[in-house]
């Protein structure tokens, strides 16, 4: 039966253990003294996990066999909404041990909440390294730009001419 081979894609982490990306995990460290430069820096081509919870309806529910899966989204004060985002599946269970992990990348993070409405990335709730990654830097971070530091700050600079 030649032609009915079948193969399967290779997985995008490989041998991925679910510990944090090492230079997201000191970047994520550095916010604690108020640098949040290093994250937006590292994001873009750290694996993330985003989290996936079954519903029913609209409403998060344990698991029935008729629940639809969805990534998880915040809703502000502002009425804004924010991607939930982790760092790795151990921050990720802290948060909600029953959520099921999806590995992207943080440029895929992006993507994903600006796909889904979202204006924010919420990564690592609930753990002391918590960062917001506001509006106009997930577009940035969508769109493949790399955040440089320079003499008077940071930009965003585009890899594309």
């Amino acid at each position: 039966m030649a032609g009915h081979d079948r193969t399967l894609a290779s997985p995008q982490f490989p041998g991925d253990d679910g510990t944090a990306d090492v230079a997201l995990a000191a970047a994520l460290d550095a916010t604690l003294d108020g640098d949040d430069i290093g994250v937006l820096q590292t994001l873009p081509e750290a694996r993330v996990f985003v989290p996936i919870v079954p519903l029913l309806g609209e409403t998060p529910t344990d698991g029935d066999k008729n629940a639809d899966m969805a990534a998880v989204l915040m809703t502000g004060a502002d009425g804004r909404q924010g991607l939930l985002a982790f760092s790795s599946i151990a921050t990720m269970a802290a948060w909600d041990p029953k959520a099921r992990p999806v590995p992207v990348l943080g440029k895929d993070a992006a993507l994903a909440a600006i796909d889904e409405g979202a204006s924010a990335i919420l990564l690592d709730l609930a753990s002391p390294t918590f960062m917001v990654v506001e509006d106009e830097d997930v577009r940035h971070l969508a769109a493949g730009h790399r955040l440089v530091r320079s003499e008077v700050g940071a930009a965003w600079v585009s890899s594309t001419p």
